[in-house]
């Protein structure tokens, strides 16, 4: 069998695990995919069809298997049972407890259908991989939380929860959740609170109880990226002129703090950002390197960090 063959093997055996874990397959997303040619996709369809596959659909509105048809459980390759078992660990580590306990469930069923030789390669290898994290894992205070957030958004349905925020005051929200994302140590959702009538980011660990509501969402919501920088909108510009030997230790936080644009001067690296934690988040991340740096603007910043300097050193 030559390669040409080969390679239309492997793209048609792709096709239909995209069938099988899909509702509807677009023929241009498969061709953008697998990098080849509608015409070429159309092909591929008309070969499984030959084979005996129902496929239900037509070029132009997508492809999915007929309603109530089952296929024998697709068979893994090395690399991808490999790929499984350094997820797992990774579960293990750094999820979600509520998140954690279902993939593990997840894992056992997959792992129920794989090969013999497959097992035997997880069994000589599962010890082998070491996933080290150095923050305390949070324990759950609420069974199901990240599920039940999930669905919530998956339904478009309202939740109700009781938040307790940094400092300790609880107050009761509706939200309609645009979705839920993981940073420093702690998993957060945003939503549109209907109490504030605006976008607000909470904690998951802070809330204190969680209702699914039977309301629908009001309105229609994009992806969380589009949510995740700016929920409130108030954001301030800030320029800091900063020495450029540091600037390869600020690579990841930069762009969190808002980042937008970085410029090459004879003093040093002149960066701008556009920050709505200009309070709390961006002074005590600024601290970190201010030896390193000089504030352009605001000059209401200059004073929060003379405050804060000045706290730190009392508490010496």
């Amino acid at each position: 069998m030559n390669d040409h063959y080969l390679k239309k093997l492997d793209r048609v055996t792709a096709i239909l695990t995209q069938l099988q874990s899909k509702p509807i397959v677009r023929a241009q997303d498969l061709a953008e995919k697998f990098e080849v040619s509608v015409r070429t996709i159309y092909r591929d369809i008309k070969t499984l069809e030959n084979a005996g596959i129902p496929i239900v659909g037509e070029a132009g509105s997508g492809y999915s298997l007929m309603d109530g048809y089952k296929l024998p459980p697709v068979m893994f390759t090395k690399e991808e049972v490999l790929s499984f078992i350094t997820a797992e660990k990774l579960m293990q580590k750094f999820s979600h407890e509520s998140l954690g306990n279902h993939y593990q469930t997840a894992m056992e069923k997959v792992r129920s259908v794989l090969r013999n030789s497959d097992k035997n390669l997880i069994q000589n290898i599962e010890n082998q991989i070491g996933i080290y994290n150095y923050n305390p894992k949070k324990e759950d205070t609420i069974k199901n939380i990240i599920p039940t957030i999930l669905e919530s958004i998956a339904e478009k349905q309202q939740i109700l929860i009781e938040y307790k925020t940094v400092d300790d005051k609880i107050s009761t929200r509706t939200l309609e959740v645009v979705g839920v994302f993981f940073e420093f140590s702690y998993w957060y959702m945003i939503a549109y609170c209907t109490l504030r009538n605006d976008f607000r980011q909470f904690r998951i660990d802070r809330i204190l109880s969680i209702t699914k509501t039977q309301n629908p969402f009001l309105q229609e919501y994009g992806q969380i990226n589009d949510y995740r920088q700016s929920p409130n909108g108030n954001k301030t510009i800030v320029r800091l002129l900063v020495d450029k030997k540091i600037i390869g230790h600020l690579n990841n936080s930069k762009i969190y703090y808002g980042l937008t644009e970085e410029k090459e001067t004879e003093n040093g690296t002149e960066m701008t950002f556009e920050t709505e934690w200009i309070d709390e988040g961006f002074p005590r991340w600024l601290i970190t390197f201010f030896d390193y740096a000089q504030i352009i603007e605001p000059e209401a910043l200059k004073i929060t960090m003379k405050e804060l300097i000045t706290k730190v050193s009392k508490s010496l």
